[in-house]
């Protein structure tokens, strides 16, 4: 029995993503897979069974918020093992463990790795429906994030090097007669390269170029 036999309100669908979200659920009880397939469905999300980690693992990576309803006891590569091999890879899926045989070191162990809940069989579908939003809020989230750095790096790539040489000056506090002194041009050259920085960077004031430029790493 994976729900526990209590009353449960309906579960208003989260709003539409340009990219609908992908619940993964690892469990290698098919009954379990079904309920769950069932319960994500009726939630508004798209859902993936898989009835191993090794079989999961085969599933080629998607660029779409995500989350995974991983079962701690599996066959071969466990649910514990199977987050150590994914977790530096996959930051963009939030991970939600399943379990019937819980313990507190156990618990403490997946929290640690980055798990973001962890229940007990069996649990309320409310429960489960509000570990998901949640865990699906972070994956959008987290690629909001990347997709802008990804833009940052973009725009940091078609500066001229020596646009790049006067931005990470210009971040890191330096006055225009400074940065000139430190590059061996005139005060007039530095501003023209700084006021080319700022229209290819889109920024609308040196607080935003240097916002930017921690983004990116810079300026340090």
């Amino acid at each position: 029995m994976i729900f526990a036999n209590i009353a449960h309100h309906a579960v208003r669908p989260p709003p539409m993503s340009p990219i609908a979200p992908v619940v993964f659920v690892v469990d290698d009880d098919i009954s379990i897979r079904e309920s769950l397939e069932a319960l994500i469905r009726r939630a508004g999300w798209r859902a993936e069974t898989f009835a191993s980690a090794q079989e999961f693992l085969a599933r080629p990576q998607i660029l779409a918020p995500s989350c995974l309803i991983l079962d701690v006891n599996l066959p071969d590569l466990n649910g514990l093992e199977l987050q150590e091999r994914i977790a530096a890879g996959r930051l963009d899926m939030p991970i939600i463990f399943i379990s019937g045989r819980g313990d507190v070191p156990m618990t403490v162990q997946a929290m640690k790795a980055g798990a973001v809940d962890f229940l007990t069989k069996p649990f309320s579908h409310d429960v489960l429906v509000a570990a998901i939003a949640a865990a699906i809020e972070r994956s959008e989230a987290w690629l909001e994030h990347e997709a802008e750095r990804r833009l940052l790096r973009g725009r940091y790539a078609a500066l001229s090097r020596r646009e790049q040489e006067v931005m990470v000056l210009v971040v890191s506090g330096l006055m225009n007669k400074q940065v000139g002194g430190k590059l061996g041009i005139s005060e007039i050259t530095v501003k023209a390269h700084r006021g080319q920085v700022m229209r290819k960077m889109k920024a609308r004031s040196l607080a935003d170029l240097v916002k930017m430029a921690a983004g990116l790493g810079l300026g340090h």
